[in-house]
């Protein structure tokens, strides 16, 4: 069984700084592109930022500058740095990557989610 599971949100000022990151166990032959999404309140999820296997990057236009999305291949884990964070940030940061298990049928994984607030 495969496992996505992100930790690292909470409450920050803003203006701080925090990093998300999300480990993917169980398993596992090899685990592809990884990608952070978020959902704000009453808003649609969008995607935030993804990562290749290789390290390729691309990020949200809007986010260029300020959030961060790196990856530990030997680790199956990916990260989010967020700095200079706004109330406009505040949302469920949620954890994606496209894994291939033992099975051999490779999908899409998600994570549960976790929380940043930042108050405005």
């Amino acid at each position: 069984q495969v496992q996505l599971v992100e930790s690292g949100g909470g409450l920050v000022q803003p203006g701080g700084s925090l990093r998300l990151r999300c480990a993917a166990s169980g398993d596992i032959i090899s685990v592809g592109a990884m990608a952070w999404y978020r959902q704000a309140p009453g808003k649609q999820r969008e995607l935030v930022a993804t990562i290749t296997r290789d390290r390729t990057t691309n990020l949200s236009d809007v986010l260029k500058g300020r959030f961060t999305i790196s990856r530990d291949n030997a680790k199956n884990m990916v990260y989010l740095q967020m700095n200079s964070l706004k109330a406009e940030d505040t949302a469920i940061y949620y954890c994606k990557a496209r894994i291939t298990p033992l099975s051999l049928r490779t999908s899409d994984y998600w994570g549960q989610g976790t929380q940043v607030t930042v108050p405005s």
